[in-house]
């Protein structure tokens, strides 16, 4: 083996020493430096690359942090627009809704303003029947000898005196109103008529208050004779 060693390397000078004299020195310096230049040339490019390489992998990352972000956002997008799907949807509802209570309440307001007018009419009526019999008191109580009093809530109280011949001044009273319907309507009466309900009911009927009174009074008169 040393034998091959040794043989090896004098054949390499031996080599080496042809070459020279073949190129000469110069030459042989120059493919040197070209080879060195070579070298360096490939090993800037080398790291040129290299960086850009990196520069590439750096670059692919953070395209894809924001893909994954655009991902991200779209995916919050969607969920934002499904929530005001969502929100609009009940938006219209409560718009629908609130156009019913609309509705309902300016029906109302109007059933509310029959319902007043009516009333206002009944109460001018019945006002208008109360100032009537009081303009009627001097009559009756000149020719039934008969007392007009207004009382609380719009009623009337009659009072008739002189029937009972052994007590003159003994009173026999009823008291009138008017209801809800217009109507009249008796709601006290002493000493008390069996005969009240139906003078009351014919007085509707006819709505002849004079002779209503006219039959009270007789009811009275017969009732202080027995």
């Amino acid at each position: 083996a040393d034998d091959e060693i040794i043989l090896f390397e004098r054949e390499t000078k031996e080599f080496w020493t042809k070459l020279k004299s073949i190129y000469g020195t110069e030459q042989i310096n120059q493919t040197s430096v070209l080879r060195d230049s070579c070298k360096e040339s490939i090993k800037a490019f080398s790291e040129k690359w290299s960086k850009k390489l990196k520069e590439g992998d750096l670059m692919i990352n953070k395209i894809q942090e924001y893909n994954n972000e655009i991902v991200q956002q779209n995916q919050r997008i969607s969920e934002n627009q499904e929530h005001l799907t969502e929100i609009k949807s009940k938006l219209n509802q409560e718009e629908e809704e609130n156009k019913d209570l609309t509705v309902s309440i300016q029906e109302l307001k109007e059933e509310l303003m029959k319902k007043k007018e009516i009333i206002t009419s009944k109460n001018e009526a019945a006002k208008e029947r109360v100032e009537r019999l009081c303009k009627s008191r001097v009559l009756f109580e000149e020719w039934l000898g008969l007392k007009i009093c207004r009382i609380h809530n719009e009623q009337l109280q009659f009072i008739f005196r002189h029937i009972d011949h052994k007590d003159p001044d003994k009173p026999y009273v009823f008291t009138l109103s008017i209801n809800d319907q217009g109507d009249y309507e008796v709601t006290s009466c002493t000493p008390p008529l069996d005969c009240i309900a139906e003078f009351q009911l014919k007085v509707r009927e006819t709505n002849n208050f004079s002779a209503f009174i006219a039959n009270i009074r007789k009811a009275f008169t017969a009732l202080s004779c027995k």
